[in-house]
């Protein structure tokens, strides 16, 4: 009940869990999401997003239709399917100092992707696809190999 409770709570206050500070742990659960993304295995998918993810896709200004807030597992499991065609070029990152992903090919960053992990599910996922501010980031440490 106590569980419950706090969640409620945290729903009406629109706050996250807090994320989880172990970067290993982390890791392990973005690694997951990444295996699943990459089967196209849904139900993979939803299991390790937390019940109320939240995913934010910011397209920039010349991608602005495509500025997205998705809520809830299922919405967020079926965009990570429909982005399967992304999933060979993704690489493990750490973004802000957490577990994240950085899509690249040929040199050119495509995507970068921020988690947010607590409690072993992936409770928040920020993507920045803004090929303006993608431009500036130097990530000459990727390895375009698959």
């Amino acid at each position: 009940a106590r569980k419950l409770a706090s969640r409620a709570r945290r729903r009406v206050q629109g706050q996250a869990p807090a994320p989880d500070p172990d970067l290993t742990r982390q890791r392990e659960v973005v690694d997951a999401f990444l295996a699943a993304a990459r089967h196209g295995d849904f139900d993979a998918l939803v299991a390790v997003l937390y019940p109320d993810v939240v995913l934010r896709a910011d397209g920039g200004t010349s991608r602005a239709r495509y500025n997205v807030v998705l809520h809830g597992a299922r919405a967020v499991a079926e965009q990570a399917v429909l982005a399967t065609r992304l999933a060979p070029f993704a690489r493990p990152a750490l973004i802000n100092g957490t577990a994240g992903v950085v899509a690249a090919a040929a040199g050119r960053v495509l995507s970068v992707m921020g988690f947010t992990v607590a409690h072993g599910k992936i409770v928040a996922i920020d993507v920045l696809y803004d090929p303006e501010r993608l431009a500036d980031l130097d990530l000459a440490v990727l390895d375009d190999s698959p």
